[in-house]
């Protein structure tokens, strides 16, 4: 730390009549500031009177809160156009005591004032200078009333030492937030940030200064082993001054960030890197996504002050962090702004998320575990990414984000679908969730095409096993999402033996797997019975024109005693638990014979059993050869495979 020494006369300072000289103790002082006290130089409020041993007797009290100082009036009016003015009006009065209630930096800035004055000892350094320039300024200790007087010294050790300290400035700034605005006024804080802004952007081959850096981490990155020596010849990192600005409070880091930003020195990258660090420093239990509730409204200043902060390029920070970004925004009740300008960051790079970064809690007074509102505007922002103009959002004169032109790729969009099938399987084991709610998310990324739906199966089946009250109806709503005909052998296995889905689902499922079959082998789908092919078409309309209700028709259509058969035939090809496939349901008891999984396997590819099965009572009273030209077994097995049909899409109702 760099310091300056003024005057040398002896310090003759004494406290309470005692003869007693008091020291400065900078330890103390550096403990003290670094622990966010108030009291900047160790003076107590205890010591209730301070004078000067001299063999003249004081005639001057100069009053200070509740410190008394026994002075002598030539000293001061030499170097103070204040106290000249002070003492003439006490003078006119007839009165020894004048009173000062506004110095800045109080009665330890005023004794440095004074000792100056006196010609004593007096030793600057980074944490006592600024209170010492605002009191030099309020006293009026200029060049006018006497040459090389305290005002002139402290500028020349600022800017001489201060100001080319990398460490001495930042303890400068933050020492500074207790005399504002005077050191605003005196241009201090704003050449302090200035130099270390332009250091934070000097090229590290010429940073040699001291700074503080996680050198153990660093290592352990690197794989190199933390007792070799290899730190002392490591190239210094881009973002060696991370660390040291964490210590700034908000207002000041703010103001150092954006000049550091102006200088286009830095990658976005490394800002948000400084961004990261600053947060887990500052808000506690971030890392946990969870933040103390004492102190709200500065946390949420520290947390609107980083989002303001964030480049508006993508991938500057990563997914996981603008998420615990947005969790503690909404804990903090940060301002809607703060919040959807984080929601657009999510949706650009939404497919680097997990699951569990967007288990995002529902508001309180909310039934629901979990927010799924926040996550739709998310993949809706993710979709516009897929728009071709190029959208620039300007509030307020600030740029809040730019976006473009291009199209999402493929590997994207998948990375998304898999997140939102995954995020619907967690939030189906909310009893309170709503069906309207899985439903529009489901629909939200229907429109990506991906080769599999199993994960999507998966979470409607979730649904059903903890709503077992929902209606018939919902039941088809929500499995009206899952495409039939992409889900694999395992997951077909399991569907078959699922009481909990609706018949024509199950009927779907057999059906298509004959489809995908027929299509491997190059040989045409045979006909099927007029009931099953009333199942598969996905039409709402039926041969039983007595109906009232068309859903409840198509259900019609296999009778009661159809549906028995089936699901005894189901019930004896039971797999063993975890044979062949990786859908596992508590509900569905295995038969522990490991020869079922062939059988099951051959129902599923084998045209006759197939047709055996689900044609042994269908076919009665049904001429099904008559309508084998509008039956789905008689189209394109390719175009089964690769386009279905709209209606055959949605006939899993």
């Amino acid at each position: 730390m760099k310091f300056m020494k003024l005057g040398s006369k002896p310090d003759t300072f004494q406290t309470d009549g005692n003869n007693v000289s008091y020291d400065l103790d900078l330890a103390i002082v550096s403990t003290l500031v670094a622990t966010g006290v108030t009291i900047m130089f160790g003076i107590n409020e205890r010591y209730k009177q301070r004078y000067v041993a001299s063999e003249l007797a004081s005639d001057i009290i100069v009053s200070i809160g509740h410190v008394k100082f026994y002075l002598h009036k030539f000293p001061l009016l030499s170097k103070s156009a204040h106290l000249q003015k002070l003492i003439s009006l006490s003078n006119e009065a007839n009165m020894d005591e004048v009173q000062i209630s506004d110095i800045p930096g109080g009665t330890s800035a005023f004794e440095i004032c004074a000792k100056f004055c006196y010609g004593m000892t007096v030793t600057l350094n980074a944490y006592n200078v600024i209170a010492a320039r605002c009191a030099a300024e309020y006293l009026g200790m200029n060049e006018t009333v006497e040459k090389g007087n305290l005002i002139y010294k402290v500028d020349v050790f600022l800017s001489s030492s201060v100001y080319r300290s990398w460490k001495d400035s930042i303890i400068l700034l933050q020492t500074s937030r207790s005399m504002l605005p005077v050191a605003e006024d005196l241009k201090v804080i704003s050449h302090c940030i200035e130099s270390i802004a332009n250091k934070a952007c000097v090229d590290v081959s010429k940073v040699d200064w001291s700074y503080t850096y996680n050198r153990k981490k660093l290592l352990e990155e690197n794989g190199i082993d933390s007792n070799q020596n290899e730190v002392r010849t490591r190239l210094v990192q881009k973002d060696w001054w991370v660390e040291d600005l964490c210590e700034l409070e908000v207002e000041l880091y703010k103001s150092v960030i954006t000049n550091i930003k102006t200088k286009a020195a830095h990658s976005n990258e490394v800002i948000g890197e400084a961004l990261k660090a600053y947060a887990y420093r500052k808000l506690p239990n971030f890392s946990k996504s969870m933040i103390q509730t004492g102190g709200m409204s500065k946390h949420r200043l520290i947390v609107e002050t980083i989002v303001s902060l964030l480049p508006a390029e993508k991938d500057s920070v990563s997914c996981r962090f603008l998420l615990k970004l947005l969790k503690a925004a909404i804990f903090v009740e940060s301002g809607e702004r703060t919040r959807e300008k984080l929601i657009r960051k999510i949706g650009q790079q939404l497919e680097e998320a997990s699951v569990t970064d967007i288990l995002i809690p529902a508001p309180d007074g909310e039934t629901k575990t979990y927010d799924i509102s926040v996550v739709q505007k998310m993949v809706r922002e993710f979709l516009k990414k897929d728009d071709s103009a190029e959208i620039v959002s300007v509030e307020r004169g600030e740029v809040e984000g730019i976006r473009k032109p291009g199209i999402l790729s493929g590997a994207s969009k998948l990375l998304v679908a898999k997140l939102i099938d995954e995020y619907l399987a967690e939030i189906a084991k909310d009893h309170n969730l709503p069906l309207s709610d899985f439903i529009d998310l489901a629909e939200l990324v229907s429109g990506i095409s991906r080769p599999a739906h199993d994960g999507l199966y998966w979470a409607i089946d979730t649904y059903l096993k903890e709503h077992p009250g929902i209606s018939k109806g919902d039941r088809k709503r929500i499995c009206k999402q899952m495409d039939c005909r992409k889900l694999s052998v395992d997951a077909c296995m399991h569907v078959v033996q699922n009481e909990r889905l609706p018949l024509r689902v199950v009927v779907q499922v057999l059906y298509f797997e004959q489809v995908r079959t027929a299509a491997s082998s190059g040989t045409s789908t045979p006909d099927i019975p007029k009931g099953i092919k009333d199942l598969t078409s996905g039409s709402n309309g039926s041969s039983r024109s007595g109906t009232t209700n068309p859903e409840d028709d198509m259900d019609a259509v296999v009778t009661a005693e159809e549906l028995k058969a089936l699901r005894k035939e189901l019930a004896s090809l039971r797999l063993s638990n975890g044979v062949g496939s990786s859908f596992k349901d508590e509900d569905i008891k295995p038969s522990g014979d490991k020869a079922a999984t062939g059988k099951m396997k051959g129902l599923l590819k084998s045209k006759k059993s197939f047709l055996k099965l689900l044609s042994s009572k269908g076919g009665q009273g049904e001429n099904s050869g008559s309508d084998s030209s509008e039956s789905i077994g008689s189209a394109n097995p390719e175009e089964a495979k690769f386009t279905p049909s709209r209606n055959c899409r949605h006939s899993v109702s």
